[in-house]
């Protein structure tokens, strides 16, 4: 057995921490979701679902992974028999985000090249969906591959290896760089937004108050949904990072730091955004509304491209910037995914780290070959949507149910306060058992309702046919489960006694 390894330093930690949690959706899913649940105000139940529910799950993965010294599953097997599944599910929820996410890098890596000329010209939707994209029909279409994205994707799980190769040493060496980076060059793109004309009606679109919202329950379950998959919760990624952390490390602060950070940085991409597209507003005549669209890959891929194209100079100097931004904040993400899955694999397996790492990122490739595919957007975009709203919320749920009630938070507490800088009160108690759940429950209920309503109306998701929708979703879920009782099954070998191998 392999002795453990460790962080270099709490610095190196606390950076792979947020480095994990900041990711693409932080750019482009946040600014959005602001804009469109009430501004301004949308910060408010933003900052309660962050206090009442992220941060509680947080400490609880951080701490978790740090008492047990394991991934997920065999964390998961200490604190209660016949509860290992739920550690793997997290894991293969991971493991199917980075297939997916692994193209999204691909894209990035592209756009790298194509913004020394801005190649996408005067017509960015078009460029990426039928040039680089080459897009099919439709999902039952998948029509071979693109040539651009299987190089991107090439690149991209290249990337990932060598970040994750020698574990926390070479991640540690990464963080220093991925996580400090993103901020440089989103301080580099607020202060070119805001100095243009129309920035005041872009930043008016994104945090002007709309307190009317607040009384909208969508508005609340749009905040805790925000806070939950901003947060790499629920994919054991944060369980295997906290694994790495010496025997006196603390936990509650770190935890607030990273989800402190992580939203610090959402919160700064806005300005981002929305400044810079109300300038593009001003200068197409149009309203900042109907020229932000809807977020997402639109956003990265054609609306912020499109915006570039209209500035006054520098077009070529601002998308590189930009897109410099976005591969920072998302190989993070990526390599963190990939993290979590081999510590969950080789705690349990005793298997070689290094072998275990190599056989993941290549069944990993040969997976996310479906989503480099003509066809592979659509499939993306199914599997992300059901991924999301229904695996990691159930995952979270689960989890927050089985920690607080049956592992015990005040048992939780009396293992966090004596290593810990802040300390926990019998307030964490109520967080973690009932407010974490419930609001977890109500999202849960709230996705299943509107499932069903779509169905009932025959307007699925996206125009979707049914077939794509049940195999790229409900199929999905219930193939993750029925292997996460498989992989607890399997017989757990004896864990020896963790070591630091690397200390500096």
């Amino acid at each position: 057995m392999e002795k453990r390894q460790r962080w270099s330093s709490r610095t190196i930690f606390v950076f792979a921490a947020i480095g994990s949690a900041a990711g693409l959706g932080n750019a482009w899913r946040f600014p959005y979701q602001a804009a469109s649940n009430g501004g301004g105000a949308f910060l408010i139940p933003y900052f309660i679902a962050l206090i009442t529910a992220g941060i509680p799950l947080l400490i609880l993965e951080f701490a978790i992974g740090h008492k047990f010294q394991a991934g997920a599953p065999t964390a998961m097997s200490k604190i209660k028999k016949g509860w290992e599944w739920l550690g793997w599910w997290p894991i293969l929820i991971s493991f199917i985000i980075v297939t997916y996410y692994s193209v999204i890098m691909a894209w990035v890596f592209d756009y790298l090249w194509y913004s020394l000329t801005t190649a996408w010209g005067n017509a960015p939707q078009d460029f990426f969906l039928n040039k680089v994209l080459h897009i099919s029909s439709g999902p039952g279409e998948l029509g071979g591959f693109s040539l651009p994205v299987i190089i991107g994707l090439i690149i991209a799980w290249i990337a990932i290896y060598w970040t994750i190769r020698d574990g926390t040493k070479s991640v540690g060496k990464v963080v220093k760089w991925t996580v400090p980076l993103p901020l440089a060059m989103l301080g580099i793109l607020v202060i070119r937004g805001i100095t243009l004309e129309g920035a005041v009606e872009g930043l008016n679109f994104y945090l002007d108050p709309d307190f009317s919202k607040l009384l909208d329950p969508k508005v609340w379950v749009a905040a805790y949904g925000q806070i939950f998959f901003s947060l790499s919760l629920a994919f054991g990624v944060m369980i295997a990072y906290a694994s790495y952390l010496p025997k006196k490390s603390d936990i509650t602060n770190n935890a607030i730091i990273t989800a402190l950070s992580n939203c610090g940085i959402s919160f700064l991409s806005g300005f981002a955004v929305f400044s810079t597209i109300g300038y593009m507003a001003v200068q197409k005549g149009a309203p900042v509304a109907e020229v932000a669209g809807s977020g997402g890959v639109g956003l990265a891929f054609w609306v912020y491209p499109e915006a570039i194209n209209l500035l006054p100079f520098g077009n070529a100097l601002f998308a590189l910037v930009f897109f410099i931004m976005l591969l920072t904040l998302g190989i993070d993400s990526a390599f963190s995914l990939v993290e979590g899955v081999v510590a969950g694999l080789s705690d349990k397996y005793s298997w070689n780290k290094k072998k275990t790492t190599k056989l993941v990122i290549g069944i990993g490739f040969i997976v996310s070959l479906l989503y480099a595919t003509k066809g592979g957007l659509y499939w993306l975009d199914i599997v992300d949507r059901y991924i999301n709203n229904f695996n990691v919320v159930t995952v979270a749920l689960l989890e927050a149910l089985l920690i607080g009630w049956g592992f015990k938070s005040k048992k939780l507490r009396e293992y966090v306060n004596p290593i810990s800088e802040v300390k926990l009160g019998p307030w964490f108690d109520i967080l973690l058992k009932v407010i974490s759940p419930l609001m977890l429950a109500i999202i849960l209920v709230w996705n299943v309702i509107q499932e069903i309503i779509d169905a009932i109306n025959g307007t699925m998701y996206e125009g979707y046919d049914l077939w794509a929708i049940v195999v790229g979703g409900w199929l999905v879920l219930v193939v993750l489960v029925i292997i996460s009782v498989i992989l607890a099954k399997t017989k757990l070998k004896e864990i020896e006694p963790e070591e630091v191998l690397n200390e500096e």
